[in-house]
Parts: C-alpha cells; structure tokens; sequence
C-alpha cells in the first residue's frame, strides 16, 4: 500500500498528466475507427479534394490521400509547403458513417505553428439541402496555431454563427506533444464538449427550434487541417512545416435502452 501511495505522489510532484475520458456507463459503443490498417478505411471515410478555401479564404489544396497517413494504429494529417502551394487533408464520413446523439471520444495530437488550423468537427448531413448554417455545425476541437494551446469548442447555426457567440475556450500547455481526448456529449436536450473529460462548455437552449437546434438530425464527421484563412491566418510561418494532426481514434457511443 504504501508503495502504491509513493506512486501516487511521485506522478503528481512530477507533472505526469494521466488523461480521463468521459465515463461511458450506461453507454454502448456503436462505431469506432481505431486506424489499425495500412490505409484510410474507405467504407468509413471519403476524401474531400480542392483548392477552393472552403468558405474561408484557406490556403491549402486538400488532396486525395497523398496527405493521410494510417500506419502503426494512427491517422495522421500531414500539412505541407510545396512550392509556392500548401498542401494537407481532409476526410469525412459524409453518407457513410453518420449520427444523431452520443457520446463522441476523439484521442489526438495537434499540429504547431502559426498558420495552421486543426479541426475535429461535425456537419449535418441535409447540408446540400438547407446549407448552412441552418443544417449545424458542431465544432468538438479547433486550434489556430497563432494562439499556441487555446482550444475551442463551439456551436454554429442560423440563431448564431460568423462571430461564434455559443462557443468555450480551454488552455492546454502540451496538445503538440501529448494525446488529449477531445469528446462531445449529444443528447435530445443538450451538448457538452469535454477536453480530458473536463466540461469546456454546454449548449442547451431552453425553447428549440429549427434556428438554434438543428441538432435533431443526422451529422457526420469532418477531420482535417487548414492553412491560414480568415481565422488562422493572416501570418503563415512557413518555416514550421510539415506539421501534422495524429488521432489514435475516433469512438461514438450511444445510451443503452
């Protein structure tokens, strides 16, 4: 006993963090991608392609798996400086792998430098229908390399979006260099985002309707890592790449019946 109180002590006074995730009780796991193949699991996960900056003035030409990597039970994204292009990765699981409700768990490391910008998300599969905001967007980690270790979470829809007023901020010293869990609990009357099973923030308006929850419906998920843009831009240091986003997993559990 004593020994194991020595231990106890010594990871403490040592700084040694030791992750916990969310409590899965009462909870049943329904899909996981724990990336212990050789390649991308295409019947998960498709790739999104282009030089378009999406919306948000990015920089960077999603290819078509030249930039993901599955090797030794990880996803890795890889952003790199070509040229005069940059180049990185972007996969979805768009009209393969989608959810309404559940306990999220995404294990990863993040990429480091100005310019980048990291982001494990979710749209709303009636996108193409609606667009959006209106089909909701649930952001369960983002990072601007410009502000090292902030990470935020957030809500965007048609009641609130551009300026993100539903949104929480966590510091983190060592997302470059260490695995957090970023996790999402969605249910029908609320959503929390947890780092490390810590509640960052809780989105549960009072009266719902179509313009502040959306979230009654089908999302599916989004990894990828942006260069520059309207938020993690306008300074990209190009002495920093390549930089990449590794995820041990990706896990989503729903309540048992």
């Amino acid at each position: 006993m004593k020994k194991q109180y020595f231990i106890i002590i010594f990871l403490a006074l040592s700084g040694i963090c030791i992750l916990h995730a969310q409590s899965t009780k009462g909870y049943h796991l329904v899909w996981s991608d724990e990336f212990n193949g050789t390649s991308l699991d295409t019947t998960s996960w498709s790739y999104q392609t282009g030089h378009n900056g999406w919306g948000n003035h990015e920089l960077e030409d999603y290819t078509k798996g030249k930039n993901v990597q599955v090797k030794d039970g990880t996803l890795t994204i890889i952003a790199r400086k070509e040229g005069s292009v940059y180049t990185s990765g972007r996969i979805c699981t768009k009209g393969k792998r989608t959810f309404t409700y559940g306990l999220i768990e995404i294990r990863a490391k993040l990429p480091q430098g100005t310019g980048t910008w990291p982001a494990l998300w979710m749209l709303g599969t009636n996108e193409d229908v609606v667009g959006w905001p209106a089909c909701g967007e649930l952001d369960i980690m983002e990072h601007v390399g410009k502000d090292p270790g902030y990470i935020h979470t957030s809500i965007h829809n048609t009641s609130g979006y551009g300026a993100t007023p539903y949104t929480g901020i966590i510091y983190l010293k060592d997302p470059f260099t260490k695995y957090h869990v970023y996790g999402m609990d969605w249910t029908k009357e609320y959503i929390r985002f947890l780092v490390d099973g810590k509640l960052v923030y809780q989105y549960a308006p009072n009266h719902k309707t179509a313009a502040n929850w959306p979230f009654d419906k089908p999302s599916f998920f989004i990894f990828n890592v942006a260069i520059g843009g309207d938020w993690g831009g306008p300074v990209i240091d190009n002495s920093i790449f390549p930089q990449t986003m590794v995820v041990d997993y990706v896990r989503v559990y729903q309540k048992n019946k």
